[in-house]
């Protein structure tokens, strides 16, 4: 059977499933649509429109897999500057405009734009975020309409807001405050009702219906007028009728003006970064782990900002708790974004009129519930314990972002986190000499296929992008390792990412290996933390690197002693012959057993001298031997191998083992002795396992495959390797 039918088939299988999910995603985006359009002084329906226009949009033309798009938190800040300063009309202008800038970074393939941007300054953009939403909408909420000049102003208003609630007077302004209170309590307890016939409906549809239910009762039942003001109820709603009839006039007559670009650009960068983000997370989130084509996913938000302007709607971005619910209700494919936009019609259609008996109070609830999110006390808890840098990156970003405004606060960030790295570095040059060289080396293993990245200078967020080119081009259920030897300092953007690109791989049946990071030192112990490469080897005050605590475990488990400090005492391998013309600096990482016949460590050495000198660190299993042995070094038959065969080395042959003798070199003195060693066993062994570079000084075995550090995957394979050379040995 052919490939489309195929896919033809999953997707009609799929389909119920599909159209649950648009439907449960659906009840969601009403009533968050209407809030965020009337959180931005925009019309109610502006939301909607927008859900509308990109559900359809994005379902058709866009790259990702289970996302769902439409009006986003992160704009409601900067959409309510462009509404007010430039009038209704011009903002869709600037809303158009926008969308073409979004389009265009789709077609120049700016999908990278977000790893541009440092983790913590992103975190104090969208807590600036939370709190614009949240301050601005708390006296709403509380049924008290304040005009205040910047966000500061109204978060300090707030207590104030709560006194003057407490002693209304008014009928009709208790009944809004209760419903607004009544809500928030509604959007905060009902996650934690475990009943799963509740949880078909989720809270803000539970606001919807019960506001709606309430309005009834007064009318029908109690024969009375809905008791709260009616300037804290939704209006402006039209009929479906009229939204296709009156189309809003664009005004492109402020194009020319500072405020109009300086709102675009603003529109831009924010969708751009909130999308970017979202994506990236539901990625993660996709049961199937599919990678969404992130250029084609701006291209389709963008050409849907277009039409959602022209129409009078709102910006169309990827947004991140829909998509989420999205997933969480079994959503397979973008058709589920398709049927939340088609239920989102029939709603409108059907019930435009009940939704004029909303209470605005209790829409503005959901928005403060949604704004304590992104700015929540656990947020600045979580990034102080990855570092006490990491928060000063964030309240910088966050009070500009509060008091100028978002650009300028993400790129107060962005310069902030570069004016740290320079300090904790104490060095300018190692990013102004280093930023724009090639960093990073990306090829596979032939022997077994791992594919091997290597680091050097320094990896922050200004080039990530360049590792994450290499890691985008592997495929998910291979080995994957990442050597930070050679590089001087990992941020912690990169580290971030780094954890999500290792719960992808495990995920896929993947392994993700990171490596190097063992001579790095952090002030924190968070995994997340940034890491720079120590002057001078010791202890490092930050504990164990995920490396280490695999190795530990790995101890624990085959009952061995691990030992993670260096050790310079190193006479032990100056007897062997790989070591003759190398000066060996340390050893860390050391793993024992029991009785210190077998011991694997890290160890770094060091050949040439001066301009020519070379740094390698590398993993190495040392053995001693139960009997005395000949002197022999075994590898791997190569070029080299061939070269020193004319300089009058000779290759052992091994009788009746034509396959040994053309895959391994094998050198030493005594001739006689090392073919009486080498049985029809020990070569058997050989030829059936790994490659691996074998020496012996006559009483112990160097043992190693690269020289590179090993993974934990590898470290283990060398201690089974070496534990099974042993008994083949002393037999």
């Amino acid at each position: 059977m052919s490939p489309k039918p195929n896919k033809l088939k999953a997707f009609f299988k799929a389909l119920p499933k599909n159209i649950f999910s648009g439907f449960v995603v659906s009840l969601i985006a009403l009533p968050l649509g209407l809030g965020l359009a009337m959180a931005s002084e925009a019309p109610p329906i502006s939301g909607i429109i927008a859900a509308v226009v990109g559900g359809v949009v994005v379902s058709i033309f866009g790259g990702s897999n289970v996302t769902i798009a439409g009006p986003g938190n992160g704009l409601v800040g900067v959409l309510l500057v462009a509404i007010t300063t430039l009038g209704l009309e011009s903002a869709y202008a600037a809303i158009i405009c926008s969308g073409i800038l979004l389009a265009v970074l789709g077609f120049l393939r700016m999908g990278k734009l977000a790893d541009f941007f440092p983790s913590s300054a992103i975190q104090g953009m969208l807590a600036a975020i939370g709190l614009i939403i949240l301050g601005k909408q708390f006296h709403i909420m509380l049924a008290h309409k304040i005009k205040r000049a910047d966000t500061i102003d109204y978060l300090i208003e707030i207590p104030f807001t709560i006194n003057d609630a407490i002693h209304y007077d008014k009928t009709g302004l208790i009944y809004a405050a209760a419903a607004g209170v009544l809500s928030l309590i509604i959007m905060v307890f009902y996650p934690k009702i475990r009943n799963k016939y509740l949880q078909l409906i989720p809270a803000p549809m539970w606001i919807v219906i019960l506001s709606v239910g309430f309005s009834y009762y007064f009318e029908l039942v109690a024969h009375e007028t809905n008791p709260i003001s009616s300037l804290y109820m939704i209006s402006g709603i039209p009929e479906f009728k009229d939204i296709i009839a009156q189309l809003p006039t664009v005004n492109f007559g402020k194009a020319g003006t500072f405020p109009f670009w300086s709102s675009v650009l603003a529109l831009t960068l924010i969708a751009s970064i909130e999308s970017l983000l979202s994506i990236k997370a539901v990625d993660k989130l996709d049961p199937e782990k599919r990678r969404s084509n992130v250029n084609l996913d701006l291209k389709a938000l963008g050409l849907a900002t277009i039409g959602s302007g022209f129409l009078g709607g709102l910006n169309v971005v990827t947004v991140i708790a829909r998509s989420s619910v999205n997933v969480n209700n079994n959503a397979s494919n973008r058709s589920s974004n398709f049927f939340h936009a088609t239920f989102l019609v029939i709603f409108i259609v059907l019930f435009s009129t009940q939704l004029t008996r909303i209470p605005l109070p209790a829409l503005m609830a959901i928005l403060v519930f949604t704004g304590y999110k992104l700015a929540s006390p656990t947020t600045i808890k979580r990034i102080f314990s990855i570092g006490k840098e990491q928060v000063i990156i964030f309240l910088v970003t966050l009070f500009v972002t509060l008091k100028v405004g978002l650009i300028t606060g993400i790129l107060s960030g962005v310069i902030v986190t570069f004016l740290i790295h320079i300090v904790i570095n104490k060095s300018a040059s190692l990013f102004f000499r280093n930023v724009l060289k090639p960093n990073v080396l990306m090829y596979q293993e032939q022997d077994n296929g791992n594919y091997y990245v290597s680091v050097k200078h320094f990896c922050s967020f200004l080039n990530f992008y360049r590792l994450k080119e290499k890691l985008d081009a592997v495929p998910e259920n291979s080995d994957v390792i990442i050597d930070f030897s050679l590089c001087k300092f990992v941020d912690h953007t990169v580290m971030e990412n780094l954890n999500n690109y290792r719960d992808l791989f495990i995920k896929r049946d993947g392994h993700f290996d990171v490596i190097g990071l063992d001579l790095h030192d952090s002030d924190s112990k968070h995994p997340f933390a940034l890491r720079r490469l120590l002057p001078v080897t010791g202890i490092l005050k930050s504990g164990l690197t995920k490396r280490q605590n695999t190795l530990e475990d790995f101890a624990q488990n085959y009952e061995l002693s691990y030992d993670s400090k260096n050790e310079k005492e190193t006479h032990f391998l100056d007897k062997f012959h790989f070591f003759r013309t190398k000066t060996i600096g340390h050893i860390y990482n050391k793993l024992t057993t029991k009785n210190d016949a077998i011991s694997i460590f890290d160890i770094e050495f060091s050949e040439g001298e001066f301009i020519a000198k070379e740094t390698i660190r590398t993993t190495m299993l040392y053995m001693t031997l139960d009997k005395k042995i000949p002197k022999f070094t075994l590898d791997r038959e190569g070029f080299l191998e061939k070269v020193y065969a004319f300089a009058g080395f000779k290759d052992i042959p091994i009788q009746e083992h034509s396959d040994f003798n053309k895959r391994f070199y094998l050198l030493g003195e005594n001739e006689t002795a090392i073919k009486s060693l080498f049985n029809d066993e020990i070569t058997h062994f050989f030829e059936s396992n790994p490659y691996y570079y074998v020496e012996s000084n006559g009483k112990c075995l160097l043992v190693f495959s690269k020289e590179r550090l090993a993974s934990t995957k590898e470290v283990k394979a060398l201690f089974d390797f070496g534990k099974r050379l042993k008994q083949v040995i002393s037999l």
